[in-house]
């Protein structure tokens, strides 16, 4: 059942049965009393005749019977008077009613010598008669007096009255309930059915929908209340969203580090039985190229086998690193002496390829706990890796602290990389460099160093038009603390 159907059945109907049935009580009294008022003024008009006529009919004299009779008609709405024998004979009478009682009823009061009345109706006029006995001083009943009172309106109309009050309340009553019911629907039901409306929506999914903010004061706090409600559960679900990002991201780290540290383990061993015949022919072609028998072109070949010993040499450092287990020995270091270091190592090829390096640091200055020479090999190499794809062209290194981390991201203005390689960056050997110019090793390294720092990298699409890595390190505020001290 509805609200407003309860309050109707549960309150309104009581209250109106209960001021229905006292209002007719009332009436009912009211005409009770009346009534009584009515049958109380005849009966003391009947005594107050009634030993005046009695002495007139012990003395048998007329003249005083109807001057007696006469004076009845002096008090309010008497319409008939009348003096009856004792064997219900008139003897004289005036007035309207004479037929209202029968001769037998007439003797009855005359024997058994007590007063009578009753509401009695001729010619479409309602009366109320009374019979009352006529004794003479000495105590003999010689006549019997009746004396006939017409109703006032509210006697006559009393029964009328009642029912056209019962109507009246009934529709008095029903326009009560319709301007209740008018007014539930306007000013209780319809901000109820707002606010359900921003429940049905929020819970298909509309998250964002709020309540409107009017009405009367109590919906206005309850529009807030609920609208506080959805904001606190929206921050709730976008906080668990982010920690269950967070934890899809550390997921995939660990796999990657797993993955990497598998590979690593495997390339080590193969790095320790590859490092030894390396030296040799590293040896052997130094040995050879001191020959003064050879001739240029075969001294090209020499120096030929030695670079591409050296290569090796780097990519066998690279994988003993990846196998390696790393203790990092962190200690508090400065962003900007990271970037000046990196920018050194790379000074010549940045003059050489003509490359403009743009740096935002931001305020203040970021410190954290790290290995600064393990994050100087990473800017390095994201710079170097930069370097090579747009050689003449732009690259830009940003960095930003916020909520306890540090975010530094480098971007150039490359032809980038596609979306399928996304995903395979930083495994081991992956690289979109042509045969000989990268061993894709680089950003595995990149990939551990940041593991081992508690941080992540991803890989984006630049505004700049080329490729973007976001790399994500947790900061100390302690150490800064220190630093900025000295």
């Amino acid at each position: 059942m509805r609200l407003r159907n309860i309050i109707i059945v549960t309150v309104i109907v009581p209250l109106f049965l209960i001021l229905l049935v006292f209002s007719l009580v009332a009436i009912k009294s009211l005409e009770d009393n009346v009534r009584s008022k009515l049958q109380s003024e005849v009966q003391i008009i009947t005594h107050t005749i009634g030993a005046s006529l009695g002495y007139a009919l012990a003395q048998d004299t007329p003249d005083s019977l109807q001057e007696s009779l006469h004076s009845a008609f002096s008090f309010h709405r008497i319409y008939g008077a009348y003096v009856f024998d004792t064997e219900g004979r008139k003897i004289y009478g005036l007035g309207l009613g004479e037929e209202l009682f029968t001769p037998e009823d007439i003797r009855q009061v005359a024997k058994n010598g007590e007063s009578t009345g009753a509401y009695r109706q001729q010619d479409r006029w309602n009366y109320y008669s009374v019979l009352t006995p006529l004794n003479t001083p000495g105590g003999e009943t010689r006549g019997v007096l009746q004396v006939n009172r017409l109703n006032t309106g509210v006697e006559s109309y009393a029964g009328f009255i009642s029912i056209v009050a019962v109507v009246v309340f009934a529709i008095g009553a029903a326009g009560i309930v319709l301007t209740i019911w008018w007014g539930f629907r306007r000013y209780i039901e319809r901000p109820l059915n707002r606010l359900l409306g921003v429940m049905e929506r929020v819970e298909k999914g509309d998250r964002g929908y709020r309540a409107p903010i009017r009405g009367p004061e109590e919906y206005r706090q309850l529009s807030q209340a609920l609208n506080g409600m959805l904001d606190a559960m929206a921050e709730k679900d976008a906080d668990i969203e982010a920690r269950q990002q967070k934890e899809i991201e550390l997921e995939k780290r660990l796999r990657k580090s797993k993955k990497l540290a598998e590979l690593g383990v495997l390339a080590a061993g193969v790095a320790h039985e590859i490092g030894a015949p390396l030296t040799v022919i590293n040896g052997q072609a130094q040995r050879l190229a001191r020959h003064e028998s050879l001739g240029d072109s075969e001294r090209a070949k020499l120096t030929r086998i030695r670079n591409e010993v050296d290569r090796i040499v780097v990519i066998v450092r690279h994988l003993m690193e990846l196998g390696r287990q790393h203790n990092v020995d962190k200690e508090a270091c400065r962003l900007s002496d990271i970037i000046v270091t990196a920018q050194e190592l790379l000074e010549d090829e940045l003059a050489s390829r003509q490359a403009h390096l743009e740096l935002d640091l931001g305020e203040p200055e970021a410190v954290l706990m790290a290995n600064a020479q393990q994050l100087t090999q990473v800017v390095t190499n994201l710079l170097h890796n930069a370097l090579q794809a747009t050689p003449h062209g732009r690259i830009r290194l940003r960095a930003r602290c916020h909520d306890g981390e540090l975010h530094v991201t480098v971007e150039d203005d490359g032809p980038g990389i596609d979306d399928a390689d996304k995903n395979r960056v930083f495994d081991p050997f992956f690289t979109t460099k042509p045969v000989g110019q990268g061993s894709g090793l680089g950003l595995s390294v990149v990939h551990r160093i940041v593991n081992d720092h508690g941080g992540s990298i991803g890989v984006f699409d630049s505004e700049l038009g080329g490729a973007g890595f976001d790399l994500t390190l947790p900061l100390e505020n302690g150490p800064q603390q220190e630093i900025g001290a000295q």
